[in-house]
């Protein structure tokens, strides 16, 4: 199985299943000195795992992150990174009635024809799980951004039909972890929150959109052609479990503007270059200008559903498959650290290959 590596110099591989002894990652390239502190790691992997509200799944993982090389003393080493989590509370007969039975909507049927043999318990290496991971990985290269001011901030902005309507800047976004759907907006995110307990009586699921920003990113990150900025981070966060889109500054907005209106100008403010608008995103070209980045991502409503659906199985006969086991019925409040972590592994590699390229 190909595709498990991630960036190019500040390069992770991610291993491990669901419902394996544990999963893993181990972080290439990162540079020797940076404060690895494992408090703020495990913070980031407690807003990432099960069971930490009535509205997300209810398996129960302390994901508690173990170190097994390249930090000495608090700092990185230089040297590899490895680090793992192991499972504590993976039900597997949970999916003995699907073992071959294909789940709609789900990667079992495509994994059986890739390569002709799957691991149904919990999906194996498709399973959301595996982001936690991602996020143990994403917590170092936040460390390393930390270092030069870069912050990444994600939060909810829609579940359902229920979206925030204001620009990120008129929010406090020191309100996100606030509230269990990790919404800044404190009044929609309690409409957020009975709307995915309604929907989780109902055993069915619902959708939703996570907003990131990043603050204080240098211009000049991201390559023009191939590994343009925007590039890489649609890549990042399409690769998430449930991500259907991905848009950035104006977006799909930006086609019902003309170029007129769309247009950042630019001005001078104590020496910096800075835009008056930022429709760009913070990126053109391919490249950060120093401005906010900002882009939004879609996760649809989870697959596993506590509802009859019709499906086949292996042999192609008509079964009925029914989810069972403990699923999340609304993505997005633990999708917000998983969008931070790629997002903030993207800006690492960049950083990293800007010192590179500049004269």
């Amino acid at each position: 199985m190909a595709g498990n590596i991630f960036g190019q110099i500040f390069r992770i591989t991610t291993f491990g299943e669901s419902h394996g002894l544990g999963l893993g990652v181990i972080i290439d390239g990162c540079p020797a000195g940076i404060e690895i502190d494992l408090d703020f790691i495990q913070s980031e992997m407690m807003r990432r795992r099960p069971g930490q509200s009535k509205i997300v799944t209810q398996r129960k993982e302390d994901d508690e992150v173990q170190i097994l090389s390249g930090v000495f003393e608090g700092k990185s080493t230089g040297t590899p990174i490895s680090m793992v989590v192991y499972n504590k509370d993976a039900r597997s007969k949970d999916y003995s009635h699907i073992a071959t039975k294909f789940r709609p909507s789900h990667a079992d049927f495509t994994f059986q024809e890739k390569y002709g043999f799957r691991d149904y318990r919990g999906g194996g290496r498709s399973s959301a799980r595996e982001t936690a991971a991602r996020v143990a990985a994403g917590a170092v290269a936040k460390l390393f951004l930390k270092s030069m001011g870069i912050k990444v901030q994600a939060f909810v902005s829609q579940v359902g039909a229920l979206k925030l309507t204001k620009n990120y800047k008129e929010l406090d976004l020191s309100k996100t972890e606030s509230n269990i759907i990790r919404c800044p907006d404190e009044a929609l995110a309690e409409e957020m929150i009975d709307l995915i307990k309604k929907i989780r009586k109902e055993g069915d699921t619902i959708g939703g959109v996570v907003q990131c920003v990043v603050q204080n990113c240098p211009a000049g990150l991201g390559e023009p052609v191939f590994d343009k900025l925007h590039a890489d981070l649609a890549k990042a966060i399409m690769s998430i479990n449930a991500c259907k889109g991905f848009e950035y500054g104006s977006g799909f907005d930006g086609v019902e503007m003309k170029g007129s209106e769309h247009n950042d100008v630019f001005y001078n403010e104590n020496d910096k270059i800075k835009t008056k608008t930022n429709f760009s995103g913070g990126i053109q070209g391919g490249i950060s200008n120093g401005m906010d980045i900002y882009f939004r991502a879609a996760f649809k409503p989870v697959a596993t559903i506590v509802q009859s659906q019709e499906s086949v199985n292996e042999a192609g006969e008509d079964v009925e498959v029914t989810g069972k086991g403990r699923h999340d019925p609304c993505v997005v409040p633990r999708a917000v650290p998983i969008v931070e972590a790629m997002t903030a592994l993207v800006l690492a590699d960049q950083v990293l290959r800007q010192r590179g390229s500049k004269v």
